[in-house]
């Protein structure tokens, strides 16, 4: 709302928490990374300089849309791996408009025009917010290929939101019944309201050391180290198989996960949580083949096995998901990491 934080103050909670948790002082920290979409150039600056500290240190600002807050932490990490800082901050805040997201520029060229090209061509574009389009008509293709209920996607948003209620940082904190999810207020198509990530405000904070700095600080006991993190763009596939699921990431996120199990040296049966980018629920069903959970087409019955929350195989974004805790693009993103305490 209109009396939400501003960015500084949300920065400023994150970053102060995020410090008082690993039990350093900000000198301690040698660079930043600092994720944000919406916003005048050197956000990142003023976000840090009069909550941590003026301590001169290269602050570097991330605009990287919905993986914007993987893209900091992404960056922090490669710092500390390569060996040019033993401890970096890795921030992230948003402060959006009420709504859905409009587009920024009209006089140049839209970053998507070459993907929405695509979905034009198959289901057409309706006068409707862009984003649910996109994901939508993903969705649809799954229906197509595999025979998919829509229902599956309701499914996933009102596991979500049950989930939320544990969560006290969530935007959304309510459960809701299955008929609830399905018959909310419609977005596009058959995604409803409860079924779509809400613009956001908020802020998030990680420091990442070296094992040095850790030792030194002995910080052992609450480290989490990050066994492997993979980044992946569009590969020709997106623009050549004329996919909407191609279109939307899933090779991308494929082929990510890919690496990143190989760099870890694990599979998806060695995991129990998962956070994954539930920017709208089909993508979290996509997202479960796309990971590897479940072969293609089979997710409604990794679904109905129970295998995405409590007493299940996977807890699937046991924080609510963003459908529930909200989507600040800076503070939250899309990655494929492997992590361990």
């Amino acid at each position: 709302s209109e009396k939400s934080l501003d960015y500084p103050d949300l920065a400023k909670e994150a970053g102060q928490k995020a410090l008082a948790d690993a039990g350093i002082p900000y000198s301690a920290v040698k660079q930043a990374c600092v994720g944000y979409v919406y916003g005048d150039s050197t956000c990142g600056q003023r976000a840090i300089y009069h909550a941590l500290g003026l301590t001169g240190i290269p602050i570097i600002n991330v605009n990287n849309n919905c993986a914007t807050g993987s893209t900091a932490l992404f960056m922090a990490r490669q710092l500390v791996e390569g060996g040019l800082a033993d401890c970096v901050l890795a921030l992230g805040f948003e402060k959006m408009g009420k709504g859905s997201i409009p587009e920024g520029f009209m006089d140049r060229t839209n970053p998507l025009d070459k993907h929405l090209e695509i979905m034009i061509d198959k289901y057409g574009l309706a006068s409707a917010p862009v984003a649910p389009q996109m994901f939508a008509n993903a969705g649809k293709e799954h229906m197509e290929k595999y025979g998919t209920n829509p229902e599956y996607f309701a499914k996933i948003a009102w596991k979500n939101h049950s989930h939320s209620t544990n969560n006290p940082y969530s935007q959304f904190q309510e459960e809701y019944t299955l008929d609830e999810v399905l018959n909310s207020r419609k977005i596009f198509d058959y995604l409803t309201v409860l079924q779509c990530c809400p613009t956001t405000n908020g802020a998030a904070a990680a420091i990442l050391a070296n094992e040095e700095f850790v030792k030194e600080h002995n910080l052992q006991s609450q480290a989490v180290e990050i066994l492997a993190q993979v980044m992946a763009t569009d590969y020709p596939s997106t623009f050549e198989e004329k996919s909407c699921l191609k279109v939307v990431g899933y090779d991308m996120t494929k082929r990510a996960a890919e690496k990143c199990f190989e760099q870890a040296g694990l599979q998806p049966t060695d995991v129990d949580v998962i956070e994954l980018h539930d920017c709208f629920s089909v993508n979290e069903l996509i997202t479960y083949e796309a990971l590897g959970l479940c072969p293609e087409g089979k997710a409604c019955e990794l679904i109905d096995r129970g295998d995405n929350t409590y007493g299940g195989k996977w807890v699937v974004n046991p924080s609510g998901g963003l459908i529930s805790k909200g989507h600040p693009l800076g503070a939250t993103g899309n990655s494929c990491s492997n992590q361990k305490t």
